[in-house]
């Protein structure tokens, strides 16, 4: 099973343009899969706008969270994809740093998954 680590970003930006993610995974990957998100990804969201800090705390509750051993989160994500996870990211910096898979959010609407 493939795990899929959310960013901030990613995750801030999916409630700034409504995206449900969790069916656009659903339709992109078609393979077993765990969502999940860095602890630290969580401490930098308490630092987002209220509104949609509330959003993203809804989805939090139905992902799984992985403590983190780094204090970057940037640096953990690019680990994690080294042991083959899956990164879901806006940062154009992380990507070209990520060495597996990366899913990231296309015409404000819907999720791609890229090589």
């Amino acid at each position: 099973m493939k795990k899929i680590i959310l960013d901030t970003n990613f995750l801030i930006y999916c409630a700034k343009f409504r995206i449900d993610f969790f069916s656009e995974i659903d339709r992109v990957c078609l393979f077993p899969y765990k969502i999940c998100v860095l602890s630290r990804t969580i401490e930098e969201l308490e630092k987002v706008k209220p509104k949609e800090l509330s959003l993203i705390k809804k989805y939090l509750e139905k992902i799984e969270k992985i403590q983190s051993k780094e204090k970057q989160v940037d640096k953990e994500l690019i680990e994690l994809s080294k042991e083959g996870c899956i990164v879901a990211t806006q940062d154009l910096e992380l990507k070209k740093k990520l060495t597996s898979q990366v899913i990231v959010i296309r015409q404000k609407k819907y999720l791609e998954l890229r090589n």
